[in-house]
């Protein structure tokens, strides 16, 4: 049987990454679908009606099993981790309670007015049910960051000791959920699921346009609905991934500043140094030092100065705090690292991408390029792929803290948690997550096989709505 810690911790993971996938496509599917329906209104341009119909289905059920899977890791707090519970759950059960009554409330009440009631509702109350929806989806991830962000960043409290044992009190709330930390994440989340939905969007319609031939003169019924969700994909990829990379530059500064241990697991720096490479890649000649990309024996392409000038915002020769010179153990090194490097490359080749479709689109070439067509569709996931690797950096380049500096992870687990309950209930989670992980595949593959409504409903809805009907052109 594994350590109760270690299994605690693997199935938190577990449910994390499963789980984090469908908060994604949520909220990065929440301003499209808001710009959808007002174009929908505003134009009764049949395609517009398609668009919004079509991803409203992915949207909700991606929010149906992301609730599912989100209640089952706030019970992990009591199950598993019931030590962190009862030292910060004045501070850290707040954010979350108000996540449930809140945001929560506010998207699950409107979404059964915008997912069913278009026909039935004015298109001003029609309007405000899908701000609403949206409005909602990024509350829950305003709470859900707070609660993380102070985890990272600690303010506005007081430890005290309650029957012996250690407890955070909640002095100073503005400073506690206002932490430092706090818009750095906010920011970098949300740009980071509306660029994953857009690389997904992007990715079905271009696997649409290869394999159907579809061209910019093409009269099929859905060409013009592939095409429009295309450019629409593509033009929000090119204002999110530059600014992903820039915001992201931004951040890893200030992770230097608030939490060097973790930006020096982030570079594999053990000894206090300036002017230290940014690797770009690092492997150790000898199997011995396979946790540690940067041994002495190192094979690796580096870039002078660049970690230096990462942590700095310019200077190459800027010393880093090596990780021998912190009390604590060192993060898991190799994970943090390697994890950090996948999402920074995803990040470089999301931007690449972007301008390649944006110069095809400017030679009118966009719907002619098979190689590009693929590279879309090769894409599709990489954007939740960056994302995942990204919170792989954020929580295990933290340990061995569950909050930096206050608590250790080995001290938040559940004290009676035996090896045998640990492991159990994670290989049980293993199952019924890739289960559910398996089950929203195959029903978003059904979505996207199906296609989008067909004009003839589309129009049919719009004349039920509203008689005057306008329709426009690509």
């Amino acid at each position: 049987m594994l350590d109760p810690v270690i299994a605690s911790r693997l199935q938190f993971a577990l449910t994390t990454i499963v789980h984090i996938i469908f908060p994604v496509m949520s909220m990065g599917l929440a301003p499209f679908l808001i710009y959808f329906t007002w174009k929908d209104i505003r134009t009764d341009d049949p395609v517009y009606e398609q668009l919004r119909r079509f991803w409203t289905k992915i949207f909700a059920v991606s929010f149906v099993v992301g609730t599912v899977t989100g209640i089952v890791l706030e019970f992990e707090f009591g199950t598993n981790f019931a030590a962190f519970s009862t030292a910060a759950g004045e501070l850290f059960g707040g954010p979350l309670a108000t996540e449930g009554m809140m945001a929560f409330m506010l998207e699950a009440t409107f979404l059964g007015v915008f997912v069913f009631g278009r026909e039935k509702v004015s298109d001003a109350l029609y309007m405000v049910s899908a701000v609403a929806v949206g409005l909602g989806t990024w509350l829950s991830a305003v709470w859900i960051l707070v609660a993380n962000s102070w985890m990272q960043t600690p303010r506005g409290y007081e430890l005290a000791r309650e029957s012996g044992q250690l407890v955070v009190s909640l002095v100073d709330p503005i400073a506690a959920y206002a932490n430092p930390r706090f818009p750095w994440m906010f920011v970098h989340m949300q740009n980071a699921a509306v660029l994953s939905v857009a690389l997904f969007m992007a990715g079905v319609a271009a696997y649409h346009v290869w394999q159907r031939g579809i061209s910019a003169e093409d009269d099929r019924e859905d060409a013009r609905f592939w095409r429009k969700t295309l450019k629409i994909a593509l033009v929000v990829l090119l204002v999110t991934a530059p600014f992903q990379a820039i915001h992201g530059d931004a951040y890893g500064r200030h992770v230097y500043e608030t939490q060097p241990q973790k930006f020096a697991a982030m570079e594999a720096v053990w000894e206090t140094d300036s002017y230290v490479p940014e690797y770009i890649f690092a492997i150790p000649t000898s199997l011995e030092h396979i946790t540690d990309p940067r041994a002495k024996e190192l094979l690796g392409i580096g870039i002078p100065g660049g970690a230096s000038w990462l942590a700095s915002g310019g200077d190459p020769q800027a010393e880093i705090t090596g990780l021998n010179e912190f009390d604590t153990e060192a993060p898991p090194v190799a994970i943090v690292f390697w994890s950090f490097r996948l999402m920074v490359a995803a990040g470089f080749w999301f931007i690449l991408l972007a301008f390649w479709a944006a110069y095809r689109w400017w030679t009118d070439d966009l719907y002619d390029d098979d190689l590009l067509h693929k590279a879309f569709v090769g894409s599709s996931l990489l954007g939740i792929f960056a994302v995942e690797v990204g919170w792989i950096v954020t929580e295990v380049g933290r340990q061995p803290w569950v909050i930096q500096g206050v608590l250790r992870t080995s001290e938040g687990v559940s004290p009676g948690l035996t090896g045998f309950e640990a492991t159990l209930t994670l290989v049980g989670f293993a199952v019924v997550y890739t289960g559910l992980l398996a089950l929203y595949t195959y029903v978003i593959r059904r979505i996207i096989r199906e296609g989008p409504p067909s004009i003839d409903d589309t129009e049919a809805g719009a004349e039920a709505a509203s008689p005057a009907g306008v329709t426009g052109d690509d």
